[in-house]
């Protein structure tokens, strides 16, 4: 199958009885590979990535429940047990090993969660600023406080509504106010795909606003850590050197893999693969064997 020109196509699959969308840019008889987006982004944010890697790959990239064009998960927490059963539950569908996963943010957290769980299944797997919180951010907090200011943000999602554009300039013009390195172009393409025009001709974010929350467990970087370990594959771990991310070589989070490499790219913010995205395709490419 060859989308050259015409993007891709959309297919549906189904976890925990929601309606969840992945892209599938073609070339099937190829072997797979999965891109997995950020929070509060979507899948077509990796058109420039698959159209530099799709000659050697089927690649596909899903929606996240609560992102882009999948269903929203009602009462849901958006944990990343949850996130990381969809990917299963997307693998399960399309019946592929094994895989190349490669992730952003909280797609990177989701493709290292899921390699760690089944290392067998995964050929390469790669995560674009996705190991969490460094150790200098992470407060383990008592449970009572952690239960209290969950409630509160609960309370707040309640009556907070979707901010809305009167036009798609309007926008733009808050995704490239958000995200500074990002070009015009890209930040149109990032707008038009994660934005949905309303009846009465507005425009809002396509995300689930309760994305945003996180549930009021303690994070278990025992356990994170456990799983970073189980991983027998290559992996590449990707930093901007204008990002909020940490260096994970220097604070240690990168010792519990055993066959990593470290790039640093320079001159980028978090969204290293849009910020310098040559530079970044580079580093890929090599690390993909292509």
């Amino acid at each position: 199958m060859n989308v050259v020109g015409s993007g891709p196509t959309s297919h549906n699959f189904f976890s925990q009885r929601l309606r969840l969308q992945y892209v599938d840019y073609g070339n099937e008889d190829k072997p797979l590979l999965v891109l997995v987006h950020g929070g509060r982004d979507h899948a077509r944010n990796w058109d420039n990535v698959a159209a530099g890697i799709r000659d050697h790959f089927h690649v596909i990239a899903p929606d996240l429940r609560g992102h882009g064009d999948s269903a929203w998960a009602i009462g849901s927490q958006y944990s990343m047990p949850d996130y990381v059963l969809d990917l299963n539950q997307l693998l399960g569908h399309v019946d592929k090993q094994p895989v190349t996963l490669v992730g952003h943010s909280l797609g990177g957290g989701i493709v290292l969660h899921y390699t760690g769980i089944y290392p067998e299944r995964v050929e390469r797997v790669a995560a674009i600023e996705g190991m969490g919180p460094p150790p200098s951010m992470t407060v383990d907090k008592p449970v009572e406080e952690r239960m209290s200011e969950w409630i509160q943000i609960m309370e707040g999602l309640a009556t907070r509504t979707p901010h809305r554009y009167l036009t798609l300039a309007e926008a733009q013009s808050r995704m490239k106010a958000a995200n500074p390195h990002l070009s015009d172009e890209m930040a149109h393409h990032l707008t038009v795909h994660g934005t949905m025009r309303m009846e009465d001709g507005s425009y809002v974010w396509k995300f689930d606003n309760y994305v945003r929350a996180w549930g009021p467990n303690r994070y278990d970087r025992d356990a994170i850590h456990r799983l970073w370990s189980r991983i027998s594959c290559p992996v590449m771990l990707f930093r901007g050197t204008e990002s909020w991310a940490e260096d994970p070589v220097k604070d240690g989070r990168a010792s519990h893999f055993k066959d990593y490499k470290y790039e640093e790219i320079e001159g980028a913010g978090h969204w290293v693969h849009h910020d310098r995205f040559e530079d970044f395709m580079a580093k890929l490419k090599g690390f993909l064997g292509i």
